[in-house]
Order: C-alpha cells, then structure tokens, then sequence
C-alpha cells in the first residue's frame, strides 16, 4: 500500500495478542514515535480497495479507518504494548540490534587489523554473528554455512558450523 509493505493495526494486535483497540490507543498515546514511514491511516479510497480484494468478515466491523504499520512501524509498537508477544518481539529487535552494532565494529577492525591472526579472529567472530543474526534465515546445506561478504577493500568467507538450538521447554 503507497509502495510498502504494511499490516493493517487488527493484524498487529493479532500478532502482538492485544486488542485491534489496544494498538491504536497506543499510537493515539504515543503519536509521535510513529512518523508516516512507521504508520499511515489509509484513506476510503484504500479501504474500498481493500474491501473488494478481500471479502473477510473482519472489514465489515470496523467503524473507523484502519492504520497501516510498515515494518519500523511493528517494530515500534512492540515496544509500547504490553503483551507478552510483543515483549518477546522487542527483546527479539534488541539483540539484533546489539549484534549488528558488534558487527560493524568487528568489520571497520577488519579492515585496519594487518596481523593475519587477529584478522582470523575477526573473521570468524564476524561469521558467527551474521549466523546468529540471520538464525533460521540462512539456507543450510547439512550442517555447514559459507557466508562470503566483498566489500570495496575487504573480502572474507567463513563457513560457519551450526549447532541446532534446544528450546527452553524441550
């Protein structure tokens, strides 16, 4: 919709276990932390559009304009509702977000570190956080993943063994 991707708020308070009542309470709140790139109300023109595509109940009882969350926009209302879904989600943000902060720092050493050794280390530090931060997203050929980044004066392939994870209750 307007070129993005997005969910309708009664898809994110499904997602986030909450009342459709419950996100826009929250945006109308906290409307600042949610600039047009983060959520927009559609207008009648959309909604009739939207309407016709989808012939579900869910539309039918609505009494007001659905907003539509684009991804920063799911990110951000995890972190204001208070279900536990959407403490999970922001805890799940978080830690991506550390790991990538760690990764740039690994890589901007990378590129200044001259011993071969410490360069290794990098490396396979760097491997190992991309791994985790694509988790389930890479594609795994046994147990092994190449991971091969080429930037302009740097370029490194690790191969990463991955372990499978045990979840809590199991």
């Amino acid at each position: 919709m307007r070129g993005q991707s997005v969910l309708l708020d009664s898809d994110v308070a499904e997602l986030y276990k909450v009342e459709t009542k419950r996100v826009n309470e929250a945006v109308k709140n906290n409307s600042d932390k949610f600039p047009y790139d983060y959520m927009f109300e559609i207008s009648e023109e959309e909604f009739g559009n939207l309407r016709s595509k989808f012939s579900t109940a869910k539309f039918a009882k609505t009494r007001v304009l659905p907003k539509a969350f684009t991804e920063k926009g799911l990110y951000m209302i995890a972190t204001i509702l208070k279900s536990k879904q959407a403490t999970e989600a922001t805890f799940a943000i978080i830690e991506a977000f550390s790991k990538i902060r760690q990764l740039s720092r690994s890589i901007q050493e990378l590129s200044i570190v001259k011993d071969k050794a410490d360069q290794k280390a990098l490396m396979q530090k760097s491997g190992e956080l991309i791994a985790e931060i694509f988790d389930d997203a890479l594609q795994m050929n046994g147990t092994e993943t190449s991971i091969e980044l080429n930037f302009a004066v740097l370029k490194f392939k690790h191969t990463i063994k991955k372990k499978k994870k045990m979840r809590n209750n199991e």
